[in-house]
């Protein structure tokens, strides 16, 4: 991928210490990475911190930085790194919150605006099925491994490429594809029966 012109500026322009420059990259991934770090942490309360830390620890190594990547990719791999720090100090388990697992991320972007009407499909009990179904994946991959729970988090809630993700968790693309796999099939044997269920009954 080639790396955002834009920040690959800002980046240079903070390595030789114009510190507004990196302000300007704070303000442009703040919330994104505050997204990323809440479906992590448990605790909302410490979200803010952790990103904040993210920030720091990514200004004190920005002249290590070589643009290998996208800055945001490196950026995410460091927010990650002290998420889980913080997860390992105070001994909580990550989390992906149910509003993520429900296409709801955008919304809390100040340029979202739509709020849909109810339609046809979204009667009470199809509403209560999407909820169930929610629940049941939020608790599926609340019950993975830390490295499956990341690797699926950053793919299909972050949509981050599989180059991306090998980057931010630093191992590769093979064990980047296998861990999304492995996730995806105990999401899928979890629902199966809910799934299943459901199936004869009218919605």
């Amino acid at each position: 991928m080639i790396p955002d012109a834009t920040d690959a500026a800002l980046v240079e322009r903070a390595q030789r210490g114009e510190q507004r420059a990196f302000e300007m990259l704070v303000v442009k991934y703040q919330r994104r990475l505050e997204r990323l770090i809440s479906r992590m942490v448990r605790d909302t309360n410490l979200v803010p911190d952790i990103a904040q830390e993210s920030f720091i620890r990514a200004y004190r190594a920005l002249p290590q930085f070589r643009g290998d990547s996208a800055f945001y990719t490196w950026l995410y791999r460091i927010a990650v790194n002290t998420a889980k720090k913080a997860l390992m100090d105070m001994k909580r388990d990550p989390v992906v919150l149910e509003s993520a697992l429900l296409g709801e991320s955008d919304e809390d972007d100040e340029t979202y605006r739509g709020k849909r009407e109810l339609s046809h499909a979204e009667t009470p009990e199809a509403l209560l099925a999407s909820k169930e179904i929610a629940q049941t994946v939020n608790a599926a991959i609340d019950d993975l491994s830390e490295d499956l729970r990341q690797a699926i988090t950053l793919r299909e809630i972050e949509g981050l490429s599989y180059e991306e993700i090998s980057v931010a968790m630093a191992c590769p693309i093979g064990t980047v594809r296998s861990r999304i796999f492995r996730a995806r099939e105990a999401i899928s044997q979890r629902l199966k029966p809910l799934l299943d269920r459901r199936a004869g009954e009218r919605w």
